[in-house]
């Protein structure tokens, strides 16, 4: 999948948003089809393969129609909205298609997870069109003052300083967000004795915040920019806030209380999700939209690297430790050093030099 960012991005930005997004979604739509006629683990592992590959266009294409089609101070609250639907398929699928396993086979399961890809394939290309395609068609995008149309080779890309900002905020901070995914329902049967069979309302709980905090960090430096704050200190200021609010996290291995150790993790995710409708915005206001998509693929590439290193660090901790603390208070730490590195490689969100 890291790989596939990088070819996602680059081809979101050289073939547009609608034919680019349209290739990932039909790899992906047809990759996870493919599973339910893999007869052997080799097919089941190419199967595999291609469904990460075409999963990777998701956010650069996402991240680019958002800078195409609004305005900065529009942009975070953008992205916050499409990104808390995110948070609806973790608690929604385990139990549609474990129903449908059940009742039909895992082979149907399959099948019925790339028709509906096929669907929504189908709504993009009928409904969405880029800006100015068609006349009756009028861009809100005032896209605000660095655009060109040029092709911009990853080489210029990496060259950039507001690459590495963004590129190093994804790295640190994204494999959060995979520990509470991968790593909450251990978390839970250790600390409070919640098995799988329980953990539906605490999850329900957790997602549901996160699906607010999506939404509030994207509308709070909106929010700031038109009350007339310039867009560094809006986006800055959101980070801190989501930065800070991830902070209490270290104290969840500790409470005695599940719900307490529930709502402390709820708002460590929803302060991720607030965290990324930010971070995935500053690369819009760095960069051109002919670039946005190479450079989210980027900055995503090392997003899931750090996610792959951490989940090993992980593993040996709770193997070394038998405990969560050490795991948390790295988790509580990591925005703020984010943050640090991001405001000391760009102190204004200057737009890169391109």
């Amino acid at each position: 999948m890291q790989s596939g960012l990088l070819l996602f991005g680059k081809l979101m930005d050289r073939l547009g948003t609608r034919k680019g997004f349209s290739w990932s979604v039909a790899l992906w739509s047809f990759a996870a089809m493919a599973h339910a006629l893999a007869f052997s683990v080799l097919g089941f592992a190419i199967a595999r393969f291609a469904l990460g590959l075409g999963q990777a266009g998701n956010f650069p294409a996402s991240i680019k129609t958002v800078a195409e089609w609004f305005p900065k101070k529009e942009r975070a609250l953008a992205t916050g909205i499409f990104n808390a639907g995110t948070n609806f398929g973790p608690v929604i699928a385990p139990f549609l298609l474990s129903s449908i396993t059940l009742r039909y086979g895992w082979r149907i399961a399959f099948i019925f997870t790339g028709i509906t890809g096929v669907a929504w394939l189908v709504l993009w290309l009928t409904l969405y069109r880029q800006p100015g395609a068609r006349e009756d068609l009028t861009a809100v995008q005032a896209i605000d003052d660095h655009q060109t149309a040029a092709r911009i080779p990853w080489a210029t890309l990496v060259a950039r300083r507001q690459t590495w900002a963004f590129a190093i905020g994804k790295f640190m901070t994204d494999p959060i967000w995979w520990l509470f995914l991968f790593w909450l329902p251990d978390f839970l049967y250790k600390s409070h004795g919640i098995t799988l069979l329980k953990v539906g309302p605490p999850l329900f709980l957790i997602y549901g915040m996160a699906t607010a905090g999506s939404v509030g960090g994207g509308w709070l430096s909106s929010y700031l920019i038109r009350r007339g704050w310039s867009v560094n200190a809006s986006r800055k200021t959101a980070m801190l806030a989501c930065a800070l609010a991830v902070v209490p996290i270290v104290f969840a291995p500790s409470v005695s209380s599940l719900w307490v150790a529930v709502i402390l993790i709820g708002l460590a995710v929803a302060a991720h999700q607030g965290w990324s409708a930010n971070i995935f915005t500053v690369a819009t206001d760095m960069f051109p939209t002919a670039a946005v998509g190479s450079v989210v693929g980027i900055g995503g590439m090392f997003g899931a690297i750090g996610g792959l290193l951490f989940a090993k660090v992980t593993g040996y901790v709770l193997q070394w430790t038998g405990s969560y603390m050490t795991v948390f208070f790295i988790a509580g730490s990591a925005y703020l050093v984010a943050l640090a590195i991001i405001q000391a490689l760009v102190p204004k969100l200057e737009p890169a030099q391109i």
